[in-house]
């Protein structure tokens, strides 16, 4: 099987299991899951700053930034706390969509464009594209609107939660690759399923997005 459709089937069998996850778990689950997933991703993340400084004192600027960055993360069980486990799953949803449409646009432009697509970051992240960006920002725009019936946003809210969704996933995924090729790795870890990356490589598009998203809901 090539990459592209082992990343496509480990994405989609991952967002089924988390959908059914937020679904029909109480919501008092929510929060300590999340902590765990959280502390197990900072542990991943204090191993791969141990493999580029090694252990000791300047480790601790970086971690204790990667721990603040980490911390934003913490915001997101508060949508389901405060708006119900349906808004959670939208914060989610059209972070997460964003990528996969930037992934499609990405790949597909770069085979249909004479030269290739015109490159975001190519130091930072070689696939990245502005072609790629429209495809986040059309994709999340697409699934918040269609999630109206559940938020009750106004087509312009709905529209703005969609474009800011997928600019700030897109500027988090950025951060996670300048660290990774900081390290010297393509995943954070090779515990996941195929094509999955580690726990960082999850939620890399997420790490800014529920904090800047929340509290205009």
């Amino acid at each position: 099987m090539n990459p592209i459709a082992k990343r496509t089937i480990s994405a989609l069998t991952t967002a089924a299991l988390v959908v059914l996850a937020i679904i029909y778990a109480p919501t008092s689950w929510i929060r300590p899951v999340f902590a765990v997933l959280l502390a197990l991703a900072f542990l991943e993340f204090a191993f791969l700053l141990k493999m580029k400084l090694g252990f000791g004192l300047k480790m601790l600027l970086p971690a204790l930034i990667g721990l603040a960055v980490l911390g934003l993360l913490s915001s997101l069980p508060a949508a389901a706390e405060l708006h119900g486990k349906l808004m959670m799953l939208y914060l989610i949803a059209i972070v997460k969509i964003s990528d996969m449409g930037g992934f499609a646009a990405g790949v597909s432009t770069a085979k249909l464009m004479t030269g290739g697509n015109h490159k975001m970051c190519p130091t930072i992240s070689p696939n990245k594209s502005w072609e790629g960006l429209a495809g986040s920002v059309v994709a999340s725009c697409i699934l918040s609107c269609c999630f109206i019936p559940i938020t009750h946003f106004i087509w312009c809210k709905a529209l703005a939660f969609g474009v800011t969704a997928a600019l700030v996933g897109t500027f988090g995924d950025l951060v996670e690759s300048k660290f990774k090729r900081w390290v010297g790795v393509k995943d954070s870890s090779t515990f996941m399923p195929a094509g999955m990356g580690g726990l960082l490589d999850m939620f890399d598009s997420l790490l800014f997005a529920p904090a800047v998203l929340l509290p205009f809901i």
